[in-house]
């Protein structure tokens, strides 16, 4: 298994500028209907039975747009406008119940809430009678992906974005509609292509000392966890072989029961590779999502895979790898829908007294796919791996396009952009916009 090619092309990929530099930019102007008061909330979502942070849980104002999801570390800010009349706050997370809870509990500004979720997992009696074997539920998975996977070309409409963070501030941020051509999942011959459609950028919110980072790959990266289609490193027979499994729990997801398989790398395998959760259809074996993590317990492999360059007297490495990706069933196959993928990384210069931990984030959400007149892109049109989304993104900033959705907000949910941008999303008005 050619194991250390595939992860590097599934990871989050960075490149450190070897040049010393700092980077500036120019703000997206603000109307003065966006200037107004906020309070801010800050918090950590954590398991109620053994305090471990829930990653990606939805932290959402009721009754409005405003949402956000939590880090790497279950940790969430959520900016509300004074003049927001909601008065609660639910959060969410697949397989614990839901929360909801009033915003005049909640703690504001430099206060941490912490708020413990609890699990509510399915009795696997109610629903299954015959023994389960975790190892054959992700055998019959991986072999009915043909079968439960679109086997048509699609074109689809997404918007994506991208942010670097030096420790709690942004440095770096970017956003981008795009189009996906879709390869069939039962093809040989399997690529996706992914080409920018509007975009814009923000790199204003603090310079960052001498080192430039730039995520490299962008949204055809941050595709790559499409992992039933880039099925190598964790879903083929093969691969198996490398990995214990173990069933955790039987959970609904879209009033369906499911599986929730998980697979830990074998002691006895020193290449590094992923651990994590398949959630997967007890009726007809489709994974319907996968939350898993990188295995950097080896940190010189691990910062061989993930830092491309650095300046001398940097000690660079990864902490902590998080991904996450998303399928959803429609005319009885399942489509790719969302993945992100987060990456905090600590930073020693060997001349300085403290530690700067950098993180980035990569998400893309599909709001709109077709499978009728779908033609590949050209190699020119589409975003090659070892593209810089930041500086792609430029040649196609067009104001007028974003409307009254005029700033980036890094601390809202991708869904709420997608709510404020509403049908530019769609293909019928793409096709007005061209």
């Amino acid at each position: 298994m050619k194991t250390l090619k595939n992860i590097s092309l599934i990871t989050a990929l960075l490149l450190l500028a070897i040049t010393v530099q700092t980077a500036y930019g120019v703000p997206f102007s603000k109307k003065k209907s966006d200037q107004q008061n906020y309070i801010t909330i800050r918090g950590k979502v954590v398991d109620s039975e053994n305090g471990s942070p829930l990653v990606f849980a939805t932290v959402a104002v009721k009754g409005s747009n405003v949402a956000t999801v939590t880090n790497i570390d279950g940790e969430f800010t959520l900016k509300i406008g004074e003049s927001l009349t909601a008065k609660e706050i639910e959060v969410t997370f697949l397989g614990y119940k839901n929360i909801t809870l009033l915003l005049s509990e909640m703690k504001d500004n430099g206060y941490k809430n912490i708020i413990s979720m609890e699990p509510a997992p399915i009795p696997i009696k109610e629903i299954i009678v015959k023994p389960l074997d975790p190892v054959d539920i992700v055998w019959t998975a991986i072999g009915r992906i043909n079968k439960n996977y679109e086997s048509e070309p699609n074109l689809m409409t997404a918007f994506y974005r991208e942010t670097i963070r030096k420790n709690r501030t942004y440095v770096s941020i970017g956003e981008a509609v795009v189009e996906i051509f879709k390869a069939p999942y039962a093809n040989d011959v399997r690529f996706d292509g992914v080409r920018i459609y509007k975009g814009r950028k923000s790199s204003d919110v603090e310079k960052m000392d001498t080192v430039l980072f730039k995520l490299q790959g962008g949204p055809i990266s941050v595709l790559q966890l499409d992992i039933a289609k880039n099925t190598e490193s964790i879903l083929t027979f093969d691969a198996m072989e490398y990995y214990n499994y173990s069933i955790s729990s039987v959970i609904e997801i879209d009033n369906k029961p499911h599986y929730v398989i998980d697979f830990t790398q074998k002691p006895s395998v020193e290449i590094p590779l992923f651990m994590g959760s398949l959630y997967i259809d007890t009726e007809t074996y489709a994974i319907t999502e996968v939350e898993f993590g990188f295995n950097l317990s080896d940190r010189a492999t691990a910062t061989s895979i993930f830092i491309r360059k650095k300046p001398l007297g940097m000690d660079i490495y990864p902490e902590i790898a998080t991904y996450r990706t998303k399928y959803r069933e429609q005319d009885g196959k399942m489509h790719f829908v969302y993945s992100r993928a987060e990456v905090r990384f600590k930073v020693n210069w060997k001349k300085k007294l403290f530690n700067t931990f950098y993180t980035t984030m990569s998400e893309i959400a599909v709001t709109d796919r077709t499978d009728q007149e779908v033609i590949k892109f050209t190699g020119k049109e589409k975003i090659k791996y070892t593209d810089v989304f930041s500086e792609k993104v430029s040649a196609f900033t067009d104001p007028e396009f974003w409307g009254d959705y005029n700033i980036i907000e890094p601390d809202q949910s991708i869904e709420s952009a997608i709510r404020k941008l509403s049908r530019k999303l769609k293909f019928s008005d793409r096709e007005e916009n061209k």
